[in-house]
């Protein structure tokens, strides 16, 4: 006679055999992709993309079939259409909404996005759309890729046909005059949905072109983090899970800034000291604004930290380093944006933040520099000797102990700029 515990027992151990085989396949999925590779001799010559997708994409069907996920993106700038691209590529039901009816009629002939990612192909499975209310209703995603002046007002307007969809924001930056990041606005507009916020180092151009790249999902909601990474996860394209919202926002938004700063540090042709000098200085500044903004400080060493920092600031395709590029090369900044044609979010970034960091006494040397050269019409190169005069603290931050005022630093900065116009007047002499 069989107990309902060995019943249980038996239950269970089914249960154990069926993780045990599951979790076998998926080990030997990467086992079975390097001796194929090694075979064919990829380990030596050069890798062939579509061969090892194709070997991937095979292994995990064999893995799970998981539901198809409804997804819309909305915004078909470079980001959103790539994105877009990629769920349509893993089967999930894909829908991309652009504003213009002629752009959607022109992306669904030609299977292309010509203005933002010409020459690249988009898979034959992703539809498009103009009516908001089609591309929205019963979806079980909605990502939004509008620039950040568009993103209360693109929420506003789904609102009426919201219905239990979650919302994941693919927007980098803070809304102008409110400081406000992506997330606080879904909270405003749409507080009783399930939201989270995607960032990393993701240029557009390189994931179509199936270069290896991460990003990394956060929310609170544990499901919507794996609903994002099933959509998303690819043989080229890592999807990593956080719920620190707020760290990884404030990476996605910040790191703009000190793109911009090297994009005109390239224009004087700086050395690699100066370059890893900005990059670090630039990481220290960003944890330290983004714990005074109740962050984890270790997010900022992640993928949506110092990775978004590292690809942003180190990348002609960045925009906004090309923005800082201009700059330097002595283009005013209304020029510059026009003539880059897009949306630099560091651009309204450096004043928000300068703003900020002003009023709560957050140490922020660099920002307090752009905002001078961009805003206040300063001399980059004497902006920058004034920093580099200015600079006693310790390497790391929140190892040692430190003045965080920026009143220090200001006092400072006056007093060597004093000096200097004292000596320059006794040469007059």
């Amino acid at each position: 006679m069989t107990s309902p515990n060995d019943s249980n027992k038996d239950t269970n151990n089914e249960h154990n055999d069926t993780d045990k085989q599951s979790s076998d396949k998926q080990n030997s999925l990467l086992a079975g992709i390097i001796e194929r590779a090694t075979k064919s001799g990829l380990g030596r010559k050069k890798l062939n993309p579509s061969a090892v997708e194709s070997a991937v994409a095979k292994n995990m069907a064999k893995i799970s079939n998981p539901t198809k996920l409804r997804l819309a993106f909305l915004g078909g700038g470079s980001f959103g259409t790539a994105m877009a691209n990629l769920a349509a590529r893993n089967g999930c039901d894909t829908t991309l909404w652009v504003r213009n009816k002629r752009t959607v009629k022109a992306m669904a002939k030609t299977q292309t996005n010509k203005k933002y990612l010409p020459g690249h192909k988009l898979d034959d499975r992703l539809k498009y759309s103009h009516d908001l209310a089609a591309a929205v209703k019963d979806k079980d995603i909605v990502f939004i890729a509008v620039p950040g002046l568009a993103f209360r007002e693109t929420l506003k307007n789904i609102a009426p046909f919201i219905s239990g969809q979650s919302i994941v924001s693919l927007t980098k930056g803070m809304e102008k005059d409110t400081f406000a990041l992506m997330s606080d606005i879904i909270k405003e507009e749409l507080p009783e949905v399930n939201f989270g916020v995607m960032s990393g180092p993701n240029l557009a151009i390189e994931i179509m072109k199936n270069m290896p790249s991460a990003t990394v999902i956060a929310s609170e909601s544990e499901p919507l983090r794996h609903a994002v990474q099933a959509a998303l996860h690819s043989a080229f394209f890592r999807v990593f899970a956080s719920d620190d919202v707020k760290g990884v926002e404030l990476g996605g938004a910040l790191k703009n800034i000190y793109a911009i700063a090297m994009g005109m540090a390239a224009a004087y042709e700086v050395g690699e000291n100066t370059k890893a000098m900005i990059l670090t200085r630039a990481l220290a500044e960003m944890s330290r604004f983004g714990v005074e903004a109740g962050a984890n400080p270790l997010t900022f060493l992640g993928l949506s930290g110092v990775g978004d920092l590292y690809a942003t600031c180190n990348s002609e395709l960045s925009r906004n380093f090309r923005i800082g590029n201009m700059l330097g090369r002595g283009m005013n900044i209304d020029a510059a944006v026009k003539k880059l044609g897009q949306t630099a979010e560091g651009v309204n970034t450096i004043q928000q933040v300068h703003e900020k960091a002003t009023r709560e006494g957050i140490y922020m040397p660099i920002t307090h520099a752009l905002y001078a050269v961009i805003y206040e019409d300063k001399a980059a190169l004497g902006v920058a000797l004034h920093l580099m005069e200015a600079g006693f603290r310790s390497d790391v931050e929140f190892v040692m102990a430190h003045d965080h005022s920026n009143a220090a630093l200001t006092a400072h900065m006056k007093s060597s700029a004093s000096k200097t116009a004292d000596k320059d007047s006794d040469k007059d002499k």
